[in-house]
């Protein structure tokens, strides 16, 4: 698989965890939506594909922004949205304080932001 299919794959998986987050936000799902946001963000592998042919697989989300700071402009512009969705994680997904309508709200917006991103880069 040529890098720019891996990224087209990736920019997929991101497409379907935002639509879950447009309906988990919509059923007022905020943990699951914000949980899902960050999801369809941490696929920035399809940015880093599409712009540099590679992408590290790690857990640690903090490379992650890095790694997608170092794949140009696109990857610069979008690194501050992933550490921004990136601060959601935790709350959304091990904390016992809810993520909030207005928390939620965002995640969406930056999701879209990140996919956005990543198919202007990896067009279908």
């Amino acid at each position: 698989m040529s890098a720019l299919d891996e990224a087209r794959a990736h920019l997929a998986k991101a497409r379907e965890f935002l639509e879950a987050v447009e309906l988990t936000n919509d059923l007022q799902l905020f943990n699951a939506a914000a949980s899902n946001a960050v999801t369809s963000g941490i696929n920035k592998d399809a940015i880093c594909l599409a712009l540099t042919g590679r992408t590290k697989k790690s857990d640690n989300h903090a490379e992650a922004v890095s790694e997608l700071k170092g794949a140009g402009p696109v990857g610069r512009e979008s690194s501050t949205t992933l550490s921004r969705l990136l601060k959601l994680k935790s709350k959304a997904q091990y904390q016992a304080a809810a993520v909030s309508a207005a928390d939620s709200a965002k995640s969406v917006d930056w999701a879209g932001r990140l996919l956005a991103a990543a198919q202007s880069v990896a067009p279908d």
